[in-house]
């Protein structure tokens, strides 16, 4: 079903820069703050191809200027195109929010493009128009992969993972450390028996994009520019994309949740959570400090575990824990349903419109309220690998910012030109 393939990688010469001062976050998460940071923090940081210096004006974006870059980095030497194709590994070494360290293990590929109607690719959440619309821009000014799509795919006995074992240990021909202290090493995997191992291990499987729609929608969208443009054409290229791939039942592939804060309406009265949510249980646990409220969720949510639970903190000094006796419903579809549109009265066209805040951190969502940026927070718990794919399976998606698979990808570790698809 899925196909993939080696490539000829464009990546910085190790020899030129520090690998660890040129690494970026995807662009989406960039704050303005962060953005200049990174401009500062070296000459030939990745985020000079993804973003411009500051928020575009009225003069708008442009998007050639990471064109200019991109040659001028491949003229001066500081990129390189590796000489033969190769399927390129990834090992990153994180500490997780429990202060528990794991190790990410993953592959670089190239995936030939299919519509969501194929079944092979697959979507888990909805995606907006905003942003396809500005990698579009980008994708068609520098004719590169900048960044690469994470997906998913399912080996729950790890049988892909030790076949590529020797391979994955190797020394790497990279590495360096991103700004949140994820450890990173970057290797060529391109051994005919590793290579054909990967290309028959997902030759009969699906895959879920864990991180990235909107840039394997753009992807979709070029390809249809190109066919339509060309349509004798014999350049392939704009028929794959720049993925990284990883087993979502191995120990590194850490999902995490998305908690909920609500921006707009009024806090619920003792009689709208009594009556809206009349067939959940209800359980009140004493919250004095904001700052208290991730051991608070450990102890009193997480128990619940993939049965339909959330937390709610509307900053009086208490957190109201709600549960239900069932594990056959996605949480996270529940709480859009009953509580933020059947509590709050918040329907997906409202949701669309900002009325929702999202945050990774728990103390942050706490004092999001605390400070006025929000009425209530909900927190969630995390959904299982399982509870993706049986989404994903059944032709169905789940709300935006449902997922939160940790660390990010980093972007700089490779890029790929367009022009062939090797």
């Amino acid at each position: 079903m899925t196909e993939v393939l080696p490539f000829r990688a464009l990546r910085y010469d190790p020899k030129r820069v520090d690998l660890s001062r040129v690494l970026a976050p995807p662009y989406d998460v960039i704050s303005p703050e962060e953005r200049q940071a990174l401009y500062d923090r070296d000459p030939h940081n990745a985020v000079r191809l993804e973003l411009e210096r500051e928020v575009a004006d009225e003069a708008g974006t442009d998007y050639g200027a990471a064109a200019r870059e991109l040659s001028a980095w491949s003229k001066e030497g500081i990129l390189v195109r590796d000489a033969e194709p190769a399927f390129y590994g990834l090992r990153q070494r994180f500490v997780a929010p429990n202060g528990e360290t794991f190790v990410r293990e993953g592959f670089f590929a190239l995936v030939r493009l299919a519509d969501y109607s194929e079944r092979i690719v697959l979507p888990h959440e909805r995606t907006l128009a905003g942003p396809k619309a500005d990698r579009l821009k980008l994708l068609r000014a520098t004719h590169t992969n900048l960044s690469s799509v994470f997906m998913l795919y399912e080996d729950p006995d790890n049988q892909l993972g030790e076949q590529l074992r020797p391979h994955i240990e190797a020394a790497p021909i990279a590495e360096g450390e991103d700004r949140a202290g994820v450890e990173t090493a970057l290797l060529r995997i391109e051994a005919p028996e590793a290579v054909a191992a990967i290309q028959s291990f997902l030759a009969t499987r699906s895959v879920v994009i864990a991180d990235g729609h909107h840039r394997y929608e753009t992807a979709l969208r070029y390809r249809d520019e190109q066919r339509e443009a060309n349509p004798k054409g014999t350049s392939t290229g704009h028929e794959f994309a720049l993925v990284y791939l990883a087993n979502a039942y191995a120990p590194g592939s850490l999902l995490l949740p998305i908690h909920r804060v609500i921006r707009k309406g009024p806090v619920p009265t003792e009689a709208a959570w009594e009556n809206q949510l009349s067939s959940w249980r209800q359980e009140r646990v004493p919250m004095p400090d904001p700052d208290a409220i991730a051991t608070l969720l450990k102890e009193h949510l997480e128990p619940h575990g993939r049965a339909p639970a959330f937390a709610a903190d509307d900053g009086s000094g208490t957190l109201r824990v709600f549960s239900r006796a069932t594990d056959r419903e996605i949480a996270i579809r529940i709480v859009h349903d009953e509580v933020i549109d059947g509590v709050f009265g918040l329907d997906i066209d409202a949701v669309r419109g900002g009325a929702l805040a999202y945050a990774k951190d728990p103390i942050r969502a706490a004092h999001d309220v605390r400070n006025g940026r929000g009425s209530v927070a909900i927190y969630l718990n995390a959904l299982a690998p399982e509870d993706v794919f049986r989404v994903t399976g059944a032709g169905e998606i789940l709300p935006q910012k449902s997922t939160f698979f940790t660390p990010k990808l980093p972007t700089g570790l490779v890029f790929r030109p367009l022009e062939d698809s090797a």
